[in-house]
């Protein structure tokens, strides 16, 4: 059993959905990305999505983009990313970490030698936005021999043919993004995204996590409230790229995860 898993069975007793925040490791800088990173857990945090910064980033909106430059700027790597990861885990050994990114920096690296550092960092799970299911000899079934969660993305495109293929090597988690396009771009809607996710979890027993378009309280509370828990990425990069106190930040990522709880 991974961390994931243990965080979703011990949320799943007290009966509660998940909270997951996106930040992108090294932005503006390590040491500020550290700090906000090791005060999540206490805003209520329960998994950690550690982005990779990376210069083509297909996937993501102006504001994930920009926070990416940003950390590329102030000299970010993948190996600082994963020595991030390495940090936090010295004071915190039981909040999930999945890495979030694209393939490229792990295939440069080496896949057998990133997994051997990342397990022995402390990540747990891997989101890999450009390596499809028809790849998962290159990275997906060796992470998951390594005891790393690989979790793969469902969206309002995946048609009931192609969605077993996404789920069947996905573990830990299936991120649900719930709107067209890239991060950050429009908001998710609850009533759209409350079937999808049950016709997933008609398919699967892995727990469904909503993310892309959450960006308040009240809209976390209503994705978590159909979904087993939501994640929220730009508007907490939003506050970071503005400049705002970490205090302000985590004060507004306990807002965030209060509303995912009562949903």
């Amino acid at each position: 059993m991974t961390r994931i898993d243990a965080k979703f069975a011990a949320l799943a007793e007290k009966g509660q959905k998940a909270f997951v925040s996106y930040i992108m490791g090294g932005d503006p800088d390590m040491a500020t990305s550290l700090e906000v990173m090791k005060g999540l857990p206490a805003a209520g945090v329960d998994i950690i999505e550690l982005g990779v910064p990376f210069t083509d980033p297909m996937a993501d909106g102006p504001t994930i983009q920009l926070a990416g430059q940003r950390a590329l700027e102030s000299g970010m790597t993948l190996q600082k990313t994963l020595d991030m990861a390495a940090e936090f885990r010295k004071d915190d050994d039981t909040t999930p970490i999945v890495l979030m990114g694209y393939y490229n920096p792990i295939y440069n690296r080496g896949v057998e030698k990133f997994l051997v550092d990342a397990k022995a960092a402390g990540v747990d799970g891997l989101i890999v936005v450009d390596l499809p299911p028809e790849e998962d000899d290159e990275l997906c079934i060796p992470a998951q021999k390594a005891g790393l969660n690989f979790i793969r993305l469902a969206t309002p495109t995946t048609d009931d043919k192609r969605l077993p293929k996404v789920l069947q090597n996905t573990s830990g988690f299936v991120y649900y993004v719930s709107v067209t396009g890239v991060t950050g771009a429009t908001e998710a809607q609850a009533a759209n995204v409350g079937p999808e996710v049950a016709r997933i979890k008609a398919a699967t027993n892995i727990p469904v996590i909503v993310g892309f378009g959450v960006n308040t309280p009240e809209k976390a509370e209503a994705i978590a409230s159909v979904a087993d828990g939501t994640v929220v990425g730009s508007a907490i990069v939003s506050k970071i790229a503005a400049g705002e106190r970490v205090a302000d930040v985590l004060a507004f990522v306990k807002t965030l995860s209060d509303g995912a709880h009562r949903g």
